[in-house]
């Protein structure tokens, strides 16, 4: 369904991906998890051909996202939540459905029962006359899933859809994620894990640009709980002491954090 080669995308001296490689199964629903800044969105830009890519391939459904004569029809095969979502304030939840609606190609015959459906299964029942802008922002979310589900994708991707949400829209977003889920293959970004493990079948783990980990959240948790992180203070930092440091058997990092004042001690941690 999706082939990710050896991704890279640099903006000037910036590595904002660095070597990204994946697959992904008609069906799976895949989170990608990391901190702000760690490439999510500008993964997930790229895979919608809002981006294009320093070097490397992407292959999805059988289409080259750097062949322009493929990028249409990709583009009609996705359905896309960024993590602002464009709305338009004056229009009525209903009007602007019509309106992304029309804008998606949809025949004009079948474009009433596309926004009652979008409208159903996203909860949007009581609120399709009420305008955009008097949204709560559990209701705006909605609408914009609404939006990306409305030309009927194979693929379904969400950046952030839950940020900025209280606990029970939250609650509410992630469920009907799920119900999603059920029909059609998505990828959604957070930084939360527990977004993650509640509605993903796998998790990509990317830091850096790269991608650290790929797994099930069992098997990701069961590996976490097999490591061992050791916090050490020292009351000089050498020029080879993370280099020695990293020979020890069992280290697989050393990272020296960034430390706000200047204390005697300098921290850092390693993992074995």
């Amino acid at each position: 369904m999706i082939r990710v080669e050896n991704l890279t995308k640099k903006y000037g001296e910036l590595v904002a991906l660095d070597g990204v490689s994946f697959e992904m199964q008609e069906g799976e629903v895949i989170g990608v998890l990391g901190p702000n800044g760690a490439g999510k969105t500008t993964l997930l830009r790229i895979l919608v051909t809002f981006l294009e890519p320093t070097s490397g391939k992407v292959i999805i459904d059988n289409l080259d996202i750097n062949n322009p004569l493929h990028q249409q029809e990709i583009k009609s095969k996705i359905g896309y939540l960024p993590e602002n979502a464009p709305l338009y304030e004056d229009m009525t939840v209903v009007e602007y459905l019509r309106f992304v609606g029309k804008m998606q190609g949809i025949d004009k015959s079948d474009l009433e029962e596309a926004v009652f459906n979008v409208i159903e299964k996203c909860g949007l029942g009581k609120k399709e006359n009420q305008e955009v802008s008097t949204l709560s922002k559990g209701y705006r979310q909605r609408l914009g899933i609404a939006q990306a589900l409305i030309h009927d994708p194979k693929i379904v991707i969400l950046d952030e859809p839950t940020t900025g949400l209280d606990p029970n829209q939250r609650i509410e977003i992630k469920n009907l994620i799920k119900e999603i889920g059920k029909t059609k293959t998505v990828i959604l970004s957070s930084h939360v894990l527990s977004e993650i493990q509640s509605t993903c079948s796998r998790v990509l783990i990317i830091n850096k640009g790269k991608i650290v980990a790929d797994g099930t959240p069992e098997d990701l948790e069961a590996e976490s709980r097999s490591q061992v992180t050791i916090n050490v203070e020292v009351d000089r930092i050498g020029q080879n002491l993370i280099p020695r440091l990293k020979e020890f058997e069992g280290v697989n990092d050393v990272d020296l954090p960034a430390f706000k004042s200047l204390d005697i001690f300098s921290c850092f941690s390693f993992e074995m």
